[in-house]
């Protein structure tokens, strides 16, 4: 098996600036409703300060991936890499993975045929990083290899 690709992310990077989202779209091409990448914000006191903490929520291509287990039509799949990928033409919509799935990430596009984040297969595989690593001015994400 290849080396394990992964997003690695340190939220005490982040600033919520959300060019993570916004790159993600743009290199996707995705119309308005589904975000492959959604970054949250949490208003929190810590030590008598107020403040927000920023979280972003992404597929994390799970080893044991839930989707990938329940998906009647076979349309999730994991590359030699560890890289799950949905396959919408194979998808039927009918959202088990989406039950399945303990962060939520599964989005639905108008088809109502899953689609998800892909960490930028077509970038990685040209040696590239995905859209969101490059365009993280707090270098907040990175992508790792582990294996």
């Amino acid at each position: 098996m290849k080396k394990r690709v992964m997003i690695q992310i340190d939220a005490s990077r982040c600033m919520g600036c959300r060019a993570c989202e916004t790159a993600c779209k743009q290199e996707h091409h995705l119309p308005a409703g589904p975000r492959y990448t959604v970054v949250t914000e949490t208003e929190v006191t810590e030590a008598g300060t107020d403040k927000l903490l920023f979280h972003s929520r992404r597929c994390r291509h799970c080893v044991d991936a839930a989707c990938l287990a329940v998906c009647p039509a076979g349309a999730v799949s994991r590359r030699d890499d560890g890289i799950v990928l949905a396959d919408p033409d194979r998808c039927t919509g009918c959202r088990e993975c989406l039950s399945a799935c303990p962060y939520g990430v599964p989005q639905f596009g108008v088809d109502g045929r899953m689609v998800k984040c892909d960490l930028c297969v077509h970038r990685i595989d040209e040696g590239q990083v995905p859209a969101c690593v490059q365009a993280c001015p707090a270098e907040a994400i990175s992508l790792i290899f582990a294996g």
